[in-house]
Formats: C-alpha cells, sequence, structure tokens
C-alpha cells in the first residue's frame, strides 16, 4: 500500500544510446522483464518498481530515490520547511506529478503522486 513518506519507486541513469545494453544486462544476470515508455525510459518490477533513464536532457548522474505522497502539495511545503531545496518544481508525467528536492547532504529525492 502506498503511503506518504515512503520509498515507491527508483530511477537509474543509463548513457544515452545504452538502455538497449542495460536492458540485456538485467535480464541475461537477473531474468529482469522491462515495460517500454518511448525510447528514452524502460520501468522494471522487480521487489522495487523503477525504471532507467536514458534521456540525456533528464537523466541524473546519480539513482533517484522516489517517495510516495498522497497529498503533493504538502509534501512540497513540509520538504521546504524542513529545509530541502526544491530543484525541480511539481512537473507532470506520464503516470503522475511529482517534485524534485535536495536534502541537507546534496541528495537529489523526487516525490510523485497520482
Amino acid at each position: 500500500m502506498k503511503q506518504t513518506g515512503k520509498l515507491d519507486y527508483l530511477e537509474l541513469p543509463a548513457a544515452h544510446g545504452r538502455l538497449d545494453s542495460v536492458k540485456a544486462f538485467y535480464s541475461a544476470a537477473f531474468s529482469w522483464s522491462f515495460t517500454d515508455y518511448g525510447p528514452t525510459y524502460s520501468a522494471f518490477d522487480e521487489g522495487l518498481e523503477g525504471g532507467f533513464q536514458a534521456d540525456a536532457a533528464e537523466v541524473a548522474a546519480k539513482p533517484l530515490p522516489i517517495l510516495y505522497s498522497e497529498k503533493l502539495e504538502e509534501t512540497l511545503l513540509a520538504v521546504t520547511n524542513a529545509g530541502g531545496t526544491i530543484v525541480k518544481p511539481i512537473f507532470s508525467f506520464p503516470g503522475g506529478r511529482r517534485f524534485h528536492f535536495l536534502d541537507p547532504a546534496g541528495n537529489e529525492l523526487a516525490v510523485w503522486g497520482d
């Protein structure tokens, strides 16, 4: 069950043009299966849902932990009030809306909601 503040998804970077080889590796090594969402994104559900991002404009240099929120605007306010820095305000994506923030240690995380 999805709950506000719980780790819900993990996005991993894939160098532009390498998505097919990343998928082939995880399929061969761990029998993962994928659902493609266009040419630059492929999702997996292997105990924890996640996906590989290969869009050069969107790909992060590190994995991106994504938390869930039942009330996205309230969570954005809570993150800001707690000292987080919003680096991408709320935006829509296929499946919902989300925002990105930096914690006090400089880690980038995202929060999404339906």
